[in-house]
């Protein structure tokens, strides 16, 4: 199969033998013709397989091929992404599609000013990719006008109607016409996600070519069990045993984001950060640093883990678990991209074994487990398995009281002899954990 058994016109493939396209992806064969013929799509594959091209390739077409010429403030297609890096990525990836085409694409986001973004819709845009936030903004300053929408496409679609969108999305929903194409790409689908997705869609086909959220298996995987407080020591130790080059790392929070940077800098190691505290323009100039290897370490919140394309990136590294599931694929996604192969290596502290356990059941694998010399955890990190299962050792059992005489005299439990005092155990009581409430001042009784 070629892409141009597909129906794709002559100016879209010489953009796609300029990028060096040669054969579709199994997503792209199926979700390319079901675009061109108006269908509404629900379509979920492995994080790297093309899904933009997917519905970015149909999308182009139909614009330069239907619908009238876009007018002032106006937008012909629309494309929501969570995040300002995604934002960034699947605009890059338009522009290039559309190189041929006599359309206008451009890309909303906020961390930036919000006026030259205002004074480039003015003369309209036939193709925008914009965050739900950025986008209601523009709406309501009236720098943007919907009249003219034909299709709507929803990227990593869970994140977009899971986590902290769902009120933007209904804002923008009420806006938008009732006649449209709308399109729901991801990685990963949980079933309530499925259910609230298939209460938006007109009779939608629904396109799974991978099973549903299992990770690339171009990307080998394995943990690594730690005590907390040794993480930062277990990272430079691992990086300079494995000489690592270039390497993502994801923490949880910002602050450690922060952290993991400074130390590494201590140590004269080239890092840094990105993280949602960041101005776009940082987290930009640090993106474009580690992707031409300026940058050795690049340290993110999930905020990045569905907005990097990073070409033949060897290594991902997770400092935290993620909280999230789901996001642990997308992390991990970010290397063994379009049949490369990369590696992906958890850390994993005893704290930590309920994510590990959601992650294995979510995967349906149980990972692999690594001990690393000097480094095993006092603390030690329960078995789990794909089950969801935390494994918990049997305890021992307890060793039969002593009996019988032997002249001296017993005292709980133990032989002392009759000279000596015994000394006194301490009477332990089971802790309550009891809720405590601000009350104020306590009022005596008269």
């Amino acid at each position: 199969m070629t892409f141009a058994t597909l129906g794709l016109i002559e100016p879209l493939l010489r953009s796609l033998e300029k990028l060096g396209y040669q054969t579709p992806t199994p997503v792209q064969a199926q979700a390319v013709p079901a675009v061109l013929a108006g269908r509404d799509l629900m379509a979920a594959a492995q994080t790297g397989t093309g899904k933009t091209a997917g519905f970015a390739l149909p999308l182009l077409q139909l614009l330069a091929m239907e619908g009238p010429k876009v007018t002032a403030n106006s937008v012909r297609a629309l494309i929501l992404v969570p995040t300002r890096e995604l934002a960034e990525q699947v605009h890059e990836a338009v522009r290039q599609y559309a190189e041929n085409l006599p359309l206008r694409t451009y890309a909303v986001y906020g961390g930036v000013s919000i006026n030259p973004q205002m004074m480039k819709l003015r003369s309209g845009v036939d193709l925008l990719v914009a965050t739900p936030g950025r986008l209601l903004d523009l709406f309501r300053q009236n720098a943007l006008k919907f009249n003219q929408l034909q299709t709507l496409v929803l990227d990593e679609a869970d994140r977009m109607l899971d986590l902290g969108f769902s009120e933007e999305l209904a804002n923008i929903y009420k806006a938008l016409p009732k006649k449209r194409q709308t399109l729901l790409f991801s990685a990963t689908f949980s079933d309530d996600i499925r259910l609230l997705a298939g209460q938006m869609l007109n009779d939608p086909l629904s396109i799974e070519v991978s099973p549903r959220n299992v990770a690339a298996n171009t990307v080998k995987q394995w943990i690594v069990t730690v005590d907390k407080k040794r993480k930062p020591e277990l990272f430079v130790h691992l990086m300079r045993k494995g000489k690592w080059k270039q390497v993502l790392v994801f923490a949880k929070t910002r602050n450690g984001v922060d952290a993991l940077v400074e130390k590494l800098q201590g140590l004269g190691i080239n890092a840094d950060g990105i993280h949602g505290d960041k101005p776009q323009a940082t987290r930009q100039r640090a993106l474009d640093r580690f992707k031409a290897s300026e940058v050795q370490i690049l340290v993110a919140t999930d905020v990045a883990a569905r907005g990097l394309d990073i070409e033949d990136l060897p290594l991902v590294v997770n400092f935290d678990l993620p909280i999230v599931a789901e996001d642990y694929i997308h992390r991990i996604g970010r290397t063994g991209r379009a049949g490369s192969t990369g590696e992906a290596i958890s850390l994993v502290c005893a704290d930590e074994v309920n994510l590990l356990s959601a992650i294995e059941m979510l995967t349906r694998q149980t990972l692999k487990r690594q001990n690393e010399p000097d480094f095993e955890p006092e603390h030690r990190v329960p078995d789990t398995d794909a089950s969801g299962q935390v494994i918990k050792k049997p305890k021992k059992p307890k060793k039969p009281k002593a009996s019988g005489g032997g002249g001296g005299k017993r005292n709980l439990g133990k032989w002392v002899d009759s000279g000596e005092v015994a000394p006194a155990e301490p009477s332990i009581k089971p802790v309550r954990k009891v809720p405590v409430f601000n009350t104020g001042p306590r009022k005596r009784k008269p």
